[in-house]
């Protein structure tokens, strides 16, 4: 085979919208003359960095960290791409950082690094979060992910937000809130399976958990979760000992048998045959991308509702509903850290903003500006 067909065609549309990159530091202040120049630099900065030596609180009045975000990864679970390490990530990161200044008005600053031991990564994150007033991990495999992340709240005073896990999460939960409604339904009294045990998928489980869900069966690659599995890793275990009330077991098919609720996040694909053995007035969300687990026409042969995560179909489930309000609200208000009421009150401001839901509405569309304002409102009032 020639080398030239492994060389992909650099050339088209979104090659030119990427030329030179996304992203470019802009000064907030003026540098006209000399007193400038001694206000913003020597001498003048030299009263600052002492203020801030005695009161590391001041760092985020006197500095970019009270509206600077690290938007971190080691590309290797980049969506739709998997492990293509940091540097072939870099346009995602940046596209990231695109999205928090338009919809929250936060900036951002791409932070790619080698992957590594866990330990590794911690320490590299957290040697570099001075110079930040949070942390968005994005695009990290599980279940290092978790660890990360875990590790990184225990060490660091700042936000740090897993967008994978639970950005995810919070937009799920908001489009559950509204498709329940469209269905005649409250929440406790649905049995949701979820496809996925990964970041999406475990994070997913646990939301709804805390949101009232007590029936949540979630399978992996092997089956559905139990605690009769013995090749369980620490984290499905956990994740065995909190779901799956019912000690359902077997494949992902048996779960969906009289199900109300399937969430996909696992890239694979549902046969429509499993789809029609789900319960009447079903709700589901195939969130794979590009290829959801379930066509949408499929999908609504058998669902009530349906969502994908694709814009070109209704009810997109989209993570920039959540990710760009919830470090805006959190930024403001000097948070030290995301919390589990923060992601609830979050989901609950993103699904109030369809006033009467629908099938084919259940959650705000991306564009829609009220979005990330009420995120932020929703995360100050639980700070």
């Amino acid at each position: 085979m020639s080398e030239s067909s492994h060389t992909p065609q650099v050339s088209g549309p979104v090659f030119v919208a990427h030329e030179g990159g996304k992203l470019e530091s802009v000064p907030t202040k003026p540098l006209r003359d000399r007193d400038d120049l001694s206000l913003l630099y020597t001498p003048g900065v030299a009263d600052v960095c002492r203020a801030i030596a005695a009161d590391p609180e001041l760092s985020f009045r006197y500095t970019t960290r009270h509206n600077t975000v690290a938007v971190v990864t080691d590309g290797t679970a980049v969506l739709g791409l998997g492990d293509i390490g940091p540097t072939a990530a870099l346009p995602v990161m940046e596209g990231k950082a695109v999205l928090f200044k338009h919809f929250g008005g936060v900036d951002s600053v791409p932070v790619c690094l080698e992957t590594g031991p866990v330990e590794d990564l911690v320490e590299a994150i957290a040697r570099i979060a001075p110079t930040y007033g949070g942390i968005n991990l994005e695009d990290i495999s599980a279940p290092r992910c978790f660890d990360i992340e875990d590790a990184l709240k225990e060490r660091l005073d700042i936000p740090v937000f897993h967008d994978d896990q639970h950005g995810t999460a919070i937009v799920t939960l908001a489009a559950l809130l509204n498709a329940a409604k469209v269905v005649g339904r409250e929440l406790p009294s649905l049995k949701v399976v979820i496809a996925g045990a990964g970041a999406a998928g475990v994070a997913i489980a646990n939301i709804f958990e805390r949101a009232g869900i007590p029936d949540v069966v979630v399978a992996d690659s092997r089956g559905v979760i139990s605690r009769s599995r013995e090749d369980l890793g620490p984290h499905k275990r956990k994740l065995a000992e909190s779901t799956n009330p019912r000690q359902v077991t077997g494949s992902l098919t048996d779960a969906l048998a009289g199900a109300d609720v399937f969430v996909g996040v696992s890239g694979g694909s549902v046969p429509e045959d499993a789809i029609r053995e789900m319960a009447d007035g079903a709700i589901i969300f195939a969130l794979a991308n590009p290829d959801p687990e379930v066509h949408p026409e499929v999908a609504a042969r058998h669902a009530a509702v349906v969502a994908t995560g694709r814009s070109d179909f209704p009810n997109q489930i989209n993570n920039v509903l959540a990710f760009p309000g919830l470090f805006r609200g959190a930024l403001d208000s000097g948070a030290k850290a995301i919390t589990e009421e923060m992601k609830l009150a979050a989901a609950e401001a993103i699904a109030g903003l369809i006033e009467t839901p629908t099938a084919d509405e259940i959650v705000p569309s991306v564009f829609d500006e009220r979005v990330a304002p009420a995120v932020a409102e929703a995360v100050r009032a639980h700070s």
